[in-house]
């Protein structure tokens, strides 16, 4: 079982995809010379390169999550998504992990598979929903749970970021990440 579905990643893979147009920076050897004599140009095979990916979910616990003027809390609606995010993930076979920050990092669940880890998880993300607000941090620090994800993560994953953003100075980290990874974020909103 080493991953149930191609990855996006283009890769010196076994199965091929496509033939496209030589552009500056690729790779000679992977030049298509039966198609590139047709055409009097230099083509590239694609492939696409089977692996299993890490999903890392990045959960912001802090104290404004606790706002939520309609029939749920943000950081509920936040768990929710995330349960979601992490059960899609085991179905196909990838790892999962979690950090859980306010403005430091609350909880590391380094990734793995399996459902019992996938329940871990949720009683994990359950738990910082329902511990008072003194315990955990009452500010958000993006750039803190971006430096520590990119520190602990050695291979390229698919992150997803769950935050309402309500701080500043994070627009760096986020880049670097995105660079790094496969980055989504979130936004959770009220209307108030």
């Amino acid at each position: 079982f080493s991953g149930e579905y191609h990855s996006v990643f283009k890769g010196r893979g076994m199965e091929f995809a496509e033939v496209r147009e030589y552009q500056l920076g690729d790779d000679i050897r992977t030049i298509d010379w039966n198609v590139s004599a047709r055409m009097n140009h230099p083509y590239v095979k694609i492939f696409d390169e089977e692996r299993e990916l890490t999903v890392m979910i990045l959960f912001d616990a802090s104290s404004s999550e606790s706002f939520g003027s309609r029939n749920q809390l943000k950081g509920s609606i936040a768990i929710e998504i995330a349960a979601l995010l992490a059960s899609s993930a085991i179905r196909n076979n990838d790892k999962v992990g979690l950090i859980i920050f306010s403005d430091k990092i609350e909880k590391f669940v380094a990734p793995r598979k399996g459902r019992k880890h996938i329940l871990r998880v949720i009683r994990e993300l359950l738990y910082f929903a329902s511990i008072e607000q003194g315990e955990a941090g009452s500010q958000t620090d993006i750039a803190t749970a971006l430096e520590y994800m990119n520190q602990i993560l050695k291979r390229r994953a698919t992150v997803f970021l769950l935050s309402d953003f309500l701080t500043e100075g994070f627009e760096k980290d986020l880049q670097i990440a995105n660079n790094r990874h496969d980055l989504v974020a979130i936004r959770l909103m009220d209307p108030l």
